[in-house]
Parts: C-alpha cells; structure tokens; sequence
C-alpha cells in the first residue's frame, strides 16, 4: 500500500517500520510550507492511507488532509512521529480491520 505521509521535516526510522507493515510512502509534505497549509486538493493517486505526524503539524494543516482523506475514502492515521507511536497505530488498524470501525480514524496520543 502507498502511504501520503504529512508532517515532520525528516522521517529518521519510520520508512523502516512502514516497510514492516508494507507500506510504502509515496509522498512525504512537511507541511511548514505556506502551500501546505491551505486547503489541500486531491491526495497523489494511488494513496491507500495518508499519515499525519500530529506533533508537527498545525490544525489548519491536519484538517485539510483528514478531510481529503474521508473525502477520497482513504484510511487516516494519526499519531506522533515515533516508531512506537506509529507502531501501535498501525498496529489497531489491523486488529479493528474486520470489525464494524473498519476504515475510521486511527489515532493514538
């Protein structure tokens, strides 16, 4: 799966611990830029999950991509830039993926 990554200006381990889920990220945004942070149009074709670093990135900015995402019905996640963090939201996704909060927001604080 490829994955819209928002936040953060470097991603350090997390590519890794993406791979180990296999998922791949095709576009990473930063969101510090002035363009990122208006509303966001459509997400890059063929992105099956966008997430969103939530300790790095405005209101404004995670909005605008979480109401991209419920809008193109991609899966979000939100979590803070960190391996564990990451890890344990990736993680709820796959234990919820059958039941009836399948495709809702993930987030973990």
């Amino acid at each position: 799966m490829n994955a819209l990554v928002v936040g953060a200006d470097r991603l350090g381990n997390i590519p890794g611990v993406l791979a180990e889920y296999g998922i791949s990220i095709k576009s990473h945004v930063s969101g510090r830029d002035r363009s990122h942070q208006r509303a966001a149009g459509a997400l890059p074709s063929g992105i099956g999950m966008v997430i969103l670093f939530t300790d790095f990135l405005g209101h404004n900015v995670m909005r605008s991509y979480r109401d991209a995402a419920q809008r193109e019905g991609v899966r979000l996640v939100c979590c803070r830039r960190s391996v564990c963090a990451l890890k344990q939201a990736l993680g709820a996704g796959e234990a919820c993926g059958a039941c009836e909060h399948a495709g809702r927001q993930l987030r973990v604080s």
